[in-house]
């Protein structure tokens, strides 16, 4: 199966070479630390068994959290210790995007309209479900950032999995109805009119 590490060393330099101009820092960092991961570039360490006589050699790491190898096995084990918390009940996908006009915007100031988009979705979510006619509490919430559509072009999103359901003040749990959530046009313009309040109150020299 071919690896990322190898798809980065046979085409890396040419994208680099055509693109590296408009990458982020942080992109080509990734890059390179995928590409020498658990190679001789980063090191190892060298294990021996005097009672067989076998050497093994194991190479560092890069740490990358974009790196698939050394991602991949702490992801597993995070969802593993997520299961023994979610509650035995229904679950729901929720997904959050932005408009296409904001992109352009969005892919030079990463880090901020990230922030906006999880943090501006996530409260119009609590906003909808603490109404009785929806949910009638807080809900918990798992949300994933998605940056490239199927078609490879840039389109951050933001998919989030919730329990059909939620604590109510009191402590009770009110669980929704099985085959609706939230009402998606009241829950779009929600959304849309925080991240817009949200967007005015940044500081302008954000954007310079």
């Amino acid at each position: 199966m071919l690896e990322m590490a190898e798809i980065i060393r046979r085409y890396g330099p040419q994208y680099r070479a055509k693109y590296g101009e408009r990458m982020l820092p942080s992109h080509r960092q990734a890059m390179r630390a995928i590409d020498v991961c658990r190679t001789p570039a980063l090191g190892g360490h060298v294990y021996h068994c005097e009672e067989c006589d076998e050497t093994e050699y194991h190479y560092h790491s890069c740490r990358n959290r974009h790196c698939p190898k050394c991602q991949n096995g702490k992801a597993q084990e995070w969802l593993e210790k997520q299961q023994d918390l979610l509650p035995a009940t229904p679950y729901f996908m929720l997904t959050f995007t932005l408009p296409s006009e904001l992109r352009r915007v969005a892919r030079s100031h990463q880090m901020l309209f990230y922030h906006l988009l999880f943090r501006t979705s996530a409260d119009a979510v609590q906003k909808l479900a603490h109404d009785p006619r929806f949910v009638g509490g807080r809900m918990g919430m798992v949300g994933v950032l998605h940056t490239w559509g199927r078609n490879l072009s840039y389109h951050p999103h933001v998919h989030y999995v919730v329990p059909a359901g939620g604590l109510a003040a009191d402590g009770t749990w009110h669980p929704s109805r099985k085959n609706f959530l939230l009402p998606v046009k009241a829950l779009s313009k929600v959304f849309r009119a925080k991240f817009r309040d949200a967007l005015r109150k940044c500081d302008p020299d954000n954007f310079a």
